[in-house]
């Protein structure tokens, strides 16, 4: 994997272990590095990380239209994360289809206020490998 172009993105957590925890629930992330109020977290598709660096500092939270995106396998996926997001009470919205290139999205609240669109049907891959 190479290391160039968009590698990564750092959001301020007041708890790793919290979002550590929540990224793993509903967006198959895992630890692939970590230090002292620092982990990265990768669902190892591509050379990606997201950065979670603890603080005690006050947080301003990505909110819609700010947030991360992650594409998963089906509309049911996205429909079984979103029974879990209201069980946790951590759904922002509920699932929409908003047809092509959108697809099928829902957005979560991470334990900080962070937003995380899942979605099924979205064309990025398509658009990215287009323009090429």
């Amino acid at each position: 994997m190479s290391d160039i172009g968009l590698t990564h993105i750092a959001l301020p957590v007041h708890s790793l272990a919290a979002s550590v925890a929540f990224y793993a629930k509903y967006a198959a992330m895992q630890v692939v590095h970590s230090r002292p109020g620092v982990v990265w977290i990768s669902d190892r598709t591509r050379p990606f990380a997201v950065v979670l660096i603890e603080t005690s500092n006050e947080i301003k939270p990505l909110l819609p239209m700010a947030h991360l995106g992650v594409g998963v396998r089906s509309r049911e996926e996205v429909d079984r994360l979103c029974q879990l997001a209201r069980q946790d009470q951590c759904l922002a919205r509920e699932p929409e289809e908003s047809g092509p290139p959108v697809g099928y999205w829902a957005l979560m609240r991470d334990p900080d206020g962070h937003t995380l669109e899942v979605a099924y049907g979205q064309e990025l891959g398509h658009a990215v490998e287009g323009s090429a």
